[in-house]
């Protein structure tokens, strides 16, 4: 089991998302919040793709993240986060 943690830029990331977003889109942005969490918690090594050294990049709609994994200390630190739509 790792611990996720949130740099405060990613915090902040998040937050200027939800304040920006209509009530649909904030109800999605929180609910994968949720979800990256809990799949952070449990096996961050094995989520998105690599991107060198012990980062990497994921995507849970309407989220991405950048974030990387310290398996020393089991923390999962989310470094960055962005909001991407899905292409129809």
């Amino acid at each position: 089991m790792f611990t996720v943690r949130w740099t405060r830029s990613a915090t902040n990331e998040l937050t200027d998302l939800w304040t920006r977003a209509d009530s649909a889109l904030r109800q999605a942005i929180t609910a994968a919040a949720h979800r990256i969490d809990q799949e952070l918690r449990a096996d961050p090594e094995n989520k998105g793709e690599s991107r060198g050294d012990n980062e990497r990049v994921w995507f849970a709609f309407p989220l991405g993240i950048r974030f990387e994994v310290d398996r020393r200390r089991s923390v999962a630190r989310i470094l960055h986060v962005w909001n991407y739509g899905r292409r129809r």
